[in-house]
């Protein structure tokens, strides 16, 4: 079993400097603007999917993962949460800066059990 499919995705916090719901928004943009239909695809069922999710943010730390898996509908999750993204100071230099986070979606099936097709 190994990586099928990687989709990827970038969420902001606008105004609140609030690292999870960039984080969040990028894993949602990951999940619904692409169709992942791998496991149709294979045969399998979706809660059989791994999905291991690699997040880039400045502030890693910051980033509540639970509310992270609360995002997807299906499949086993595993998250890695690491410095990367992009903070963007606001042009009066006070406030919170702007969040931007980046998702990476590292999706993989066990299709070892599914009964070949005929030809």
């Amino acid at each position: 079993m190994g990586p099928m499919i990687v989709e990827f995705g970038l969420g902001t916090s606008l105004r609140r400097g609030d690292y999870t719901q960039a984080a969040e928004r990028a894993v949602r943009a990951a999940l619904w603007r692409n169709s992942i239909n791998l496991a149709e695809y294979m045969g399998v069922a979706k809660e059989d999917m791994v999905i291991e999710v690699r997040i880039g943010c400045v502030q890693p730390d910051a980033v509540e993962v639970d509310v992270l898996a609360a995002a997807f509908p299906y499949g086993q999750t595993s998250f890695v949460v690491e410095k990367g993204g992009l903070d963007v100071v606001r042009p009066e230099g006070t406030g919170n800066p702007t969040v931007m986070a980046q998702a990476a979606l590292i999706v993989s099936v066990d299709a070892s059990e599914r009964p070949l097709e005929a030809t």
